[in-house]
């Protein structure tokens, strides 16, 4: 198979969709790997890296995308890759398409087959190709509150771990999955009051024995999120329903309640947000205030952190890139049902339910199309 890696064309991206490492699997393999020119430089993996593991530089995106049988990359693809599409051709990466009719119509229209790294499930029904980016994004969403708590970037100019005397900083995370329990790691260990927010309380039972009850949990209802946001100097948002639009859990309301100068990082932001005022930013321009309140909203946050995040997400991305190569698309769609569960649109047909939910759009499931 001939597999693309393209160079990532999203806001400061400095993610790459395989690493050297990859492209010599796939080569000793006996695939052909063709990567764009300073794909991976701001991952600090050089053209030369590349070209040594038995890649093909190419010198354009149209020649990537042109002559791949399958594309991987890191984010969705944006509308000047959008001529790029084409009948049959494989594109790996994530979609989040819950919130992105034009890419979804436009993937359906070309009969492009898409697969969604967030949406692939494990034998355990876990995501396990958004496990790692939510781990880095949860741990950095405290990092960056932290950041803009302080004065000079419109915070409150708190210090999320206090001081002696002082008392310390009240976090509050909506959401007690992947990102919800890395965010609260990371602010506990600053030495901030922490709460963690969900529906499920058998998760909540979960995460007080881990924590062994440093971490306050509380049961998600509109008066509770309500009075726990209305406290907190940092609201993380981390609420995840796997392919489908996340729900407004933080309302315009509550967010105007909110102390002047607190912050709101909303992660989930990949999926349209959980708080009602958040709408995307980029790392060009992260973050704008609404009713005194700093949102920070920024789409592929990993993407500050390219070292770390591109070995996190080709760890785990890249069974399923041999596994699609060496089978061909369809042959290892049919095979593995966790795969499967990843393929968003096939041959002009919108296979995720979720997707289709959130657009209000019919859909068939994979079985049928295939």
């Amino acid at each position: 198979m001939i597999i693309g890696v393209p160079k990532e064309v999203k806001d400061h991206e400095s993610r790459v969709g395989i690493t050297p490492a990859g492209v010599k699997a796939l080569a000793d393999a006996g695939h052909k790997v063709l990567v764009e020119t300073g794909a991976g430089d701001l991952s600090a993996l050089t053209d030369d890296d590349y070209q040594s593991a038995g890649a093909e530089i190419v010198g354009s995106a149209h020649n990537v995308w042109g002559l791949a049988e399958m594309i991987v990359k890191v984010k969705e693809p944006l509308e000047k890759e959008y001529d790029f599409f084409r009948e049959g051709l494989v594109i790996f990466t994530y979609l989040h398409l819950a919130p992105a009719t034009a890419l979804t119509e436009k993937l359906l229209a070309k009969k492009v087959v898409g697969i969604a790294y967030e949406t692939i499930r494990d034998q355990h029904g876990a995501l396990p190709l958004l496990t790692p980016m939510s781990e880095v994004a949860g741990r950095m969403s405290v990092q960056v509150g932290a950041a803009y708590l302080e004065k000079e970037r419109g915070g409150r100019g708190v210090l999320l771990g206090g001081v002696p005397g002082v008392p310390p900083a009240h976090v509050c995370v909506i959401g007690g999955g992947i990102v919800g329990i890395n965010a609260a790691k990371i602010a506990m260990g600053m030495g901030a009051k922490v709460t963690i927010v969900d529906l499920n309380l058998d998760r909540l039972r979960e995460l007080d024995d881990i924590f062994n009850g440093r971490v306050s949990t509380l049961a998600s209802n509109a008066y509770n999120v309500a009075h726990a946001v209305h406290q907190a100097d940092l609201v993380i948002g981390g609420v995840l329903i796997p392919g489908a639009a996340t729900p407004k859990i933080v309302t315009r309301a509550m967010v105007a309640k909110m102390k002047r100068g607190a912050v709101i990082v909303d992660v989930a932001i990949d999926q349209g947000g959980c708080i009602e005022t958040a709408r995307p930013t980029t790392h060009s321009d992260p973050a704008y205030v609404v009713d005194g309140v700093v949102h920070y909203c920024v789409t592929n946050m990993p993407a500050a952190v390219p070292t770390t995040s591109t070995l996190a997400l080709t760890h785990a991305t890249f069974p399923y890139v041999m596994r699609l190569a060496q089978h061909g698309a369809r042959a290892a769609i049919q095979s593995d049902a966790g795969l499967r569960e990843g393929v968003n649109v096939y041959a002009g047909a919108l296979t995720c339910k979720a997707v289709a939910e959130s657009q209000g759009k019919a859909w068939k499931p994979v079985a049928e199309v295939i």
